[in-house]
């Protein structure tokens, strides 16, 4: 079984695998494919490698194999190639994953292909991915994993041991049993340690920890990843709204959604999808991005409709022309500073109701100090250039209050949009940048119009 191999390594073997294939060395190519690289290794060389590279990988591996690249590859990549077989040849790919994985890959196809797909199924096998697919995808319930060990708190230690020896096989991740009673209501667990630490003719209620309380699931997933955070957790029950259990969560499930909350928070600053496909065809790339484009080409025309308002000032003096961007700029940065600071406050959670004015607050001061700092040091550049009084103090006191308005606006942007259930890491930043053109080109422009004309 090939284990995930190194960085440098795996650029080696990706190297040998593309010189294999271009001297059609199916032998080999068959060779690295099923010795060399885990599944997970080649998800990243199919995403690494050009659309046509990665029909020639795809052509060379088995079915099995299928499924198990399918299950780490990104959302459109996977759509890719499962649309492009019937129901059952989805169903012979991906039949050996785990039901969560199962579920995970089912949830990227068009819901015709994907009932489809459920029909082409055994009726146990089929209702157990319903229970999944019943939930969504960034929930615990649309995470959990529904197999799992449960056993009865009036059993004894050593007839859980007997219990384990006779299964046919076992989780691949679990350090907990789950107790249930006998309406499969969750009321406690039995640590692994536990259960090998202690007299065997103990009983699982003298030694089960009944203070857990199972993940109900509904919960988003980014809360269940704080909750594994917060308490160190490697595996957490989840349950229905009446306590039933229904599977649990594995601390490799919460690494994905870290990794994904991440991908997403440095993505959607470009106004990019987490998933986005580095290697895909220009076409689709780049309908992917006009959108992006056309809501900042929108942004902009509403900055420069505020310069165009101030034409005549800028023609008589010209240095406002230079001094322009200097203003927006300096606002632009100040305000990116809060806005990235309170999008990560909410993402872990640490803003409510109760501290929000107070951070609110701080900003204000934040811009004040920092604009007059920076105020006074713009002024004093602007004299030594233009050799004017005035001109230096009309760009001292506007880098002032852009600097105070985009803290503010910073503050208060990622509250409004979550609220207008808009995410605050996607939209965040170009309202921003309006917001600190806007304010800083009418201030400079609008004081230098009534001050200096």
């Amino acid at each position: 079984m090939p284990v995930h191999v190194e960085h440098e390594q795996f650029q080696q073997i990706g190297e040998r695998l593309l010189n294999a294939m271009d001297a059609n060395n199916t032998e080999r190519v068959q060779e690295i494919l099923n010795q060399d690289l885990s599944a997970v290794d080649i998800a990243h060389l199919i995403e690494s490698t050009p659309s046509k590279r990665r029909a020639d990988i795809w052509k060379f591996l088995s079915e099995s194999q299928k499924g198990e690249v399918i299950s780490h590859l990104g959302d459109d990549l996977q759509l890719h190639y499962l649309t492009k077989m019937s129901p059952e040849q989805v169903l012979e790919t991906i039949q050996d994953l785990d039901s969560d994985d199962f579920a995970d890959v089912l949830q990227q196809l068009p819901e015709p292909n994907r009932i489809a797909v459920l029909h082409s199924m055994e009726p146990e096998d089929r209702r157990e991915v319903e229970v999944l697919l019943a939930y969504p995808e960034d929930t615990a319930g649309g995470l959990m994993n529904p197999e799992v060990l449960t056993i009865r708190a009036n059993v004894t230690l050593d007839v859980v041991l007997r219990y384990l020896r006779r299964q046919s096989d076992l989780p691949d991740q679990f350090d907990s049993l789950y107790v249930v009673n006998r309406n499969d209501q969750l009321v406690g667990t039995l640590p692994l340690h536990a259960l090998l630490l202690g007299d065997p003719d103990t009983t699982v209620r003298e030694v089960m920890n009944s203070d857990i309380e199972g993940i109900p699931a509904t919960s988003r997933d980014r809360d269940v990843a704080k909750l594994f955070a917060n308490h160190d957790w490697i595996s957490a029950p989840v349950v229905d709204e009446k306590g039933k259990l229904l599977g649990q969560i594995t601390i490799d499930d919460i690494v994905d959604v870290i990794r994904e909350e991440a991908d997403h928070a440095v993505m959607s600053m470009a106004g990019l999808d987490e998933d986005e496909d580095a290697f895909a065809p220009v076409w689709s790339s780049a309908k992917g991005r006009a959108v992006w484009l056309g809501l900042n080409l929108l942004t902009a025309f509403i900055a420069a409709l505020v310069i165009l308002n101030f034409e005549d000032a800028i023609a008589m003096i010209t240095a406002l022309a230079v001094m322009n961007p200097v203003v927006a700029s300096m606002g632009g940065v100040a305000g990116s500073q809060t806005l990235t600071l309170v999008i990560r406050a909410q993402a872990t959670g640490k803003i409510n109701t109760s501290n929000y004015l107070w951070l609110l607050g701080r900003e204000f001061g934040v811009g004040l100090i920092n604009g007059f700092l920076w105020a006074v040091i713009t002024a004093f550049i602007c004299w030594l250039l233009f050799s004017n009084v005035q001109l230096a103090i009309v760009s001292g006191i506007a880098i002032l209050a852009n600097i105070t308005i985009a803290k503010i606006s910073g503050a208060l942007l990622p509250v409004i949009l979550e609220k207008l259930k808009i995410d605050p890491a996607l939209s965040g930043s170009v309202i921003l940048t309006t917001v600190t053109d806007a304010v800083g080109f009418f201030t400079l422009l609008g004081l230098a119009t009534w001050y200096l004309l």
